[in-house]
This record gives structure tokens, C-alpha cells and sequence, in this order.
């Protein structure tokens, strides 16, 4: 998202995160911005029994979290690594100091965190009221929406990811894409 160059130009710097290390954890308050060089991050919520609810899945040339910078409010889930990876962290004060100097980074920001915001509210409306087959079908249109492709898509999430995007059970989504 942002060239690596001017994130280390405005002291942000590369750091190297094993698997399964926390970045930070739903409730903290947001100081860093994060963009991945190499690897793959998961956001999640975590229910009263112990059950994942998955934000996203994040992988090299994503940024994560930014959101609650912007707010100044605390994050609302915890971001995970999920195999050894490569971020950069940039400070909230230079991330911001970045921004201004470059409006078209915030710009691609602005946008960014657009398409998130429909996303999330198609997930809790998919959540809420539709049966499985059409939150499994609302998830799909959603990725392909976003590829680069007009043609055939492959799906880039295993069963597990769906259920963990879609709030059901592995064996849920299994049988409702067998039904599809």
C-alpha cells in the first residue's frame, strides 16, 4: 500500500514476527500502523466459549488495523500472525505525518477503509438473517468483486476460513457448498 521507501523514510521500520505471535489484542489502544513485506495475519474476535469470529485474513502488501488510528479508539479485535512474517511498523504520529504529505496515500486509504466498512456490513447482515448457502455465496461475490479478474476465480480461503468469515461451523460450510 505504502512504498516501502517512504515508510522508512518516515521511521517506520521492518520487523521480523514469528508464527502465532499476537501483534495486539481487541481492547488495546492503537499506536502502530502495519504493513506486511512478507507473511499472512489474521483478525478475530474471540466469543464467551472460546470460538474465533475472523475479521480477515491479511497477506503480503496488506495493511491491517488503521481504523483505530484514525478514531483514536482501541482495536476491536486481535491481530495474529499465522506463519513467519515480515511487517513493517510505523508509529501513529509518522503514519499521520506520512499522510499529510502525501494526499494520495490518503486518499488510498480513504478508499481502503471504504470497502471495509461495506464489507463488515454485508457480514453482519449475511450474519444475522441469511441461511448458510447465502452467506457462503455473499462471501464469494465479495472476493471476486475485489480480484483482478472478470473471468474464473479461484477462492484463495480453505473451508476452515470460510466458517471462520461466516460465523458457522466447518461442517456447516461443508454441507452448504455441497448443496451449492
Amino acid at each position: 500500500m505504502i512504498p516501502e521507501d517512504i515508510i522508512q523514510s518516515f521511521d517506520g521500520s521492518l520487523k521480523n514476527y514469528s508464527k502465532d505471535r499476537p501483534l495486539f489484542h481487541e481492547g488495546e489502544l492503537a499506536d502502530f500502523y502495519y504493513q506486511i513485506k512478507t507473511g499472512r495475519v489474521k483478525m478475530f474476535n474471540l466469543t464467551e466459549d472460546g470460538k474465533e469470529f475472523v475479521q480477515g485474513f491479511f497477506k503480503a502488501g496488506d495493511s491491517f488495523g488503521e481504523p483505530p488510528l484514525f478514531g483514536a479508539f482501541k482495536y476491536p479485535a486481535t491481530a495474529m500472525v499465522l506463519e513467519a512474517s515480515k511487517i513493517y511498523v510505523l508509529p501513529k504520529a509518522s503514519f499521520f505525518k506520512l499522510l499529510k504529505k502525501h494526499p494520495d496515500i490518503h486518499l488510498k486509504f480513504t478508499k481502503l477503509i471504504c470497502k471495509r466498512m461495506i464489507y463488515k456490513a454485508k457480514i453482519i447482515r449475511e450474519v444475522s438473517i441469511y441461511p448458510p448457502e447465502h452467506r457462503i455465496l455473499t462471501l464469494l461475490h465479495h472476493l471476486k468483486g475485489n480480484s483482478k479478474t472478470d473471468s474464473s476465480f479461484e477462492v484463495p480461503l480453505t473451508r476452515q476460513q470460510i466458517s471462520e468469515l461466516t460465523g458457522m461451523r466447518v461442517e456447516t460450510v461443508i454441507r452448504a457448498i455441497k448443496k451449492l
